[in-house]
């Protein structure tokens, strides 16, 4: 087996191949740019190289400064991770060329499959199924109308050598093109160095299906079946599980022998993912072929007891496959939820800043659930705007898919972030929704249910409880410490008010609902003054909440649902009632950044007429151009930032009279 091998990547999936190599014996080097000099996997490796500046572009996707980093601490191998030089087949070629090991497929399979184009030709030229579209590239943007037209809208506008959801978009319209075309472009191009683009026909309500696959070097390949990615936003994934809610055991089987018989036809040598756009009628269509391992590997590992980092390493050295088709059986569920720093409440913008507090749930066996977290950071670390804003990757594991989204709830309830913006309530309301818990997916399923966004969601009748009981509890425990302990109190939940009565002792406590004639038994209190979370079991039920200090009272989250508690005398409530309601700040003249980012281009000028719908700037932030348009009819009346300005969160761009 290999003695040393240099990952040529950053973040979680480093630190998740440092801890395969470590349980094999292998040695580790890691490259890291300057943005992740402190890093969690700079930590963990035993040997690290500083390979340039924090743009990608000066660091990760430097091919000389990789190989140049393997040759310095004679590294046997290189393992690229997902992103970066992981699917072009040039860096596969130079390490062969260098005599380093590339731990991933061959080149020539690379270039089969990895290319979206040169993929889409080849699997037509095999016979297998594919989305209607222009199989070539686009040249400008005059033929990018042209052929949309052709193929009828909506269509898709894809880069090429595309992949984690950049240089993707939807065109339901001639303007969408028009505007679309050239954003897609520059995305690809600095992203990914390649600005080659193609569009397909849009399918709609599809549901996203992958076939894991993995190959030797002897000839043998076989399918690991499939994972469930339809929960998107953007085109980038949010939730995965596997196996899929849709499928049967024949279309299973279907299209896992498609995939085989691709991957065979190509040579192919490590793990790799056949991707499938699926009708809710269980027909599939070959999308494109991800040659290198994916993001949401974990959930295949966890239903096939596989690790796929390990088998990589082992195809990559010249082992065969130590199994057969007939050997891999599914067991269990399993479901990912990417933990991004992004802030949904703001329409999912991403959110950068230091992890204060970053405290997940424990990993390992939960009585009914299993939970495993892969993370690249620590507490008190930086999301850069630099790279993808993931956090973390948090899967549960159960016998069925109810317990494994009971699980996960569970465990998304358990995890902690303060500092940046993150998406752990948006994804507690997904698995809180019938409609998911159903398995009734698509890829559209984020716009159909929440077409004006995420704004929380109302208490269910348990989590109102959960809010009175927990603010009360929190009240008695701070009272107590003061010597002020009282029996009584008025508590006020959103628009709701309640007459409570207080008994109990040490960690259980009873609250009387007066208003109600019931009562509401909380045991397992813990809690104390400071800390952001309170644990407890309410009328049976164990439970997890986030809480913060608000003036008389707190602000309490639990899962989706978020109030301010207000636990008051009775004087004080009456005067409550009195008091005017506070107006919102009027913003309706003001452009004000989304986010922190660079200014890629100021397209109106001071004195300017502007429409509804026009683009008034283009902002850069995690890779992703955002277009920000007018929201109504307006006439500039000052410009505050130009193309290459960096900007923070809410700051005023453009200003209308």
């Amino acid at each position: 087996m290999f003695n040393k091998i240099l990952i040529a990547n950053r973040g979680e999936i480093a630190v998740r191949v440092i801890k395969t190599c470590r349980r094999l014996g292998i040695a580790t080097v890691v490259v890291y740019s300057d943005a992740d000099a402190d890093s969690l996997a700079v930590e963990m490796a035993d040997e690290a190289v500083h390979i340039g500046a924090s743009p990608a572009a000066q660091s990760y996707l430097v091919a000389d400064k990789i190989i140049e980093a393997c040759k310095r601490t004679v590294a046997q191998a290189v393992h690229p991770g997902f992103g970066f030089l992981s699917e072009k087949a040039e860096f596969a070629q130079r390490c062969a060329d260098e005599g380093i090991v590339f731990i991933g497929p061959n080149p020539g399979a690379i270039s089969a499959m990895g290319d979206k184009i040169e993929s889409k030709k080849f699997a037509a030229a095999a016979g297998v199924s594919c989305v209607p579209g222009h199989i070539g590239e686009i040249a400008d943007t005059a033929e990018a109308l042209t052929v949309s037209e052709t193929i009828g809208y909506p269509v898709m506008i894809k880069a090429s050598a595309g992949g984690g959801g950049k240089g993707i978009r939807v065109a339901w319209s001639r303007q969408d093109v028009e505007e679309g075309f050239p954003a897609v472009r520059a995305e690809a191009a600095g992203a990914f160095g390649d600005d080659r683009i193609f569009i397909e026909k849009f399918i709609e309500s599809p549901r996203h299906i992958e076939i894991q696959v993995l190959g030797d070097k002897h000839g043998n390949v076989v399918h690991l079946f499939e994972r469930e990615c339809s929960i998107q936003r953007r085109n980038q994934k949010v939730i995965e599980e596997a196996p899929s809610p849709l499928l049967d055991p024949q279309t299973r089987a279907a299209m896992g022998a498609q995939a085989v018989a691709l991957a065979k036809a190509v040579n192919y040598d490590s793990a790799g993912t056949v991707e499938f756009v699926a009708g809710q009628d269980k027909s599939f269509y070959f999308l494109e072929m991800n040659t290198r391992l994916q993001v949401e590997h974990p959930v295949t590992e966890l239903i096939t007891g596989l690790d796929l980092v390990e088998q990589m390493i082992r195809s990559a050295y010249g082992e065969p496959l130590a199994f057969g088709q007939d050997d891999l059986a599914i067991n269990g569920w399993a479901i990912e939820s990417r933990i991004y720093a992004e802030d949904p409440y703001r329409k999912f913008l991403p959110s950068i800043g230091r992890l204060v507090r970053y405290a997940p749930p424990a990993e390992g066996e939960k009585g009914a659930y299993t939970v495993r977290n892969d993370a690249g950071v620590r507490e008190g670390d930086e999301i850069s705007m630099f790279y993808d804003p993931m956090i973390s990757k948090l899967c549960t594991w159960a016998p069925t898919r109810i317990e494994a989204v009971q699980g996960m709830a569970r465990a998304l309830e358990d995890f902690h972030i303060e500092g940046p913006g993150h998406n752990v309530p948006f994804l507690a309301a997904v698995m809180d929704q019938d409609r998911f818990v159903a398995g009734a997916l698509a890829t559209s399923y984020i716009k159909d249910e929440f077409p004006d966004g995420f704004s929380g969601t109302e208490p269910t009748a348990f989590q109102a409880d959960l809010l009175t009981a927990v603010g009360c509890a929190m009240q008695r425990i701070q009272a107590q410490r003061l010597g002020r302990a009282r029996a009584d109190w008025t508590v006020v939940v959103g628009h709701g008010k309640q007459r409570v009565h207080l008994s109990g002792e040490g960690q259980s406590l009873t609250v009387d609902l007066l208003d109600e004639g019931r009562s509401l038994s909380l045991t397992d209190i813990a809690w104390r003054p400071g800390l952001p979370t309170f644990r407890g079991v309410l009328g049976g039920t164990a439970f997890t909440a986030e809480v913060a200090p608000a003036p008389e009272g707190f602000v309490i989250r639990h899962r989706a649902a978020k109030a301010r508690v207000l636990v008051l005398t009775a004087r004080s409530a009456e005067l409550h009632d009195k008091l005017p309601a506070k107006a919102p700040a009027d913003t309706s003249k003001l452009v004000l950044s989304p986010m922190p980012g660079l200014v890629v281009s100021m397209d109106v000028a001071v004195g300017q007429q502007v429409r509804e719908g026009e683009v008034v700037c283009v902002l850069e932030a995690m890779k992703m151009q955002n277009i920000l348009r007018a929201e109504r009819d307006a006439v500039v009346k000052t410009v505050n930032a130009r193309p290459g300005d960096p900007v923070a969160a809410d700051q005023v761009l453009v200003e209308f009279q």
